[in-house]
């Protein structure tokens, strides 16, 4: 997968293990849910959810333009990521502001 470019450049992980990723996020499923069901560590999976809100505006487009997912899903995966990672640094907080209305940073 080319990722150049992309708020997941230099990922391990390949396409298709992140949509399986994203699509449990949709599901409501929690981070070592995600991990019994992907094989995926779950420090990795909580790595990806922190790059994914630190550019949540970027990964919108992504999703929606080369993944296919709609809005409401989008919006499905940032609830899904403030419920699962607590702790969210400063940028994933901007990040997420940006693209989810209502949400206030901690």
């Amino acid at each position: 997968m080319e990722t150049k470019g992309t708020p997941l450049y230099q990922k391990h992980l390949s396409e298709s293990e992140i949509i399986n990723i994203c699509k449990h996020l949709i599901e409501k499923n929690g981070i070592r849910s995600i991990e019994r069901i992907t094989g995926h560590h779950r420090d990795t999976i909580g790595r990806l959810l922190e790059d994914m809100a630190e550019h949540a505006a970027e990964m919108n487009e992504y999703l929606i333009k080369t993944l296919g997912l709609t809005p409401l899903e989008c919006d499905e995966i940032w609830s899904n990521v403030c419920k699962n990672k607590k702790i969210l640094s400063p940028a994933a907080q901007t990040g997420l502001a940006k693209v989810m209305h209502g949400y206030i940073p901690a």
